[in-house]
């Protein structure tokens, strides 16, 4: 029998994931609002090179790579921000490894040029 390999323990910190939403009335110019989501435990991952050069390729640039239990309703392009520095990034790939239960998704992150109004 084979067993699956454990996930490793998320202990590096906590990130909240923010869904950023339209607030403005009908017909008004959109307004971005954001929206807390929860906040997971992460361990941080270190961003390999065969990752960074595609994202070069694709003119991104990865910032952080994150661990965190699997959640559903976490999407590309929402925003992250992680305990470990408190800056904001732009979700901009999730991996989910088959190979790891319970299941776990690696958040790539991108570091926002201009960040959002969170209070």
């Amino acid at each position: 029998m084979t067993r699956k390999p454990q996930r490793p323990p998320l202990h590096d910190g906590a990130v909240s994931i923010y869904r950023v939403d339209n607030g403005a009335e009908n017909g008004a110019m959109p307004l971005d609002h954001p929206v807390l989501l929860g906040s997971l435990h992460y361990h941080r991952r270190t961003v390999g090179i065969q990752r960074a050069y595609l994202a070069k390729q694709a003119e991104s640039k990865i910032d952080l790579l994150l661990r965190c239990p699997y959640r559903k309703e976490v999407r590309a392009m929402d925003v992250a921000v992680p305990t470990i520095d408190g800056q904001q990034y732009r979700i901009a790939m999730i991996q989910v490894p088959e190979d790891i239960a319970p299941p776990v998704m690696d958040l790539t992150l991108e570091r926002l040029e201009v960040d959002y109004d969170l209070s």
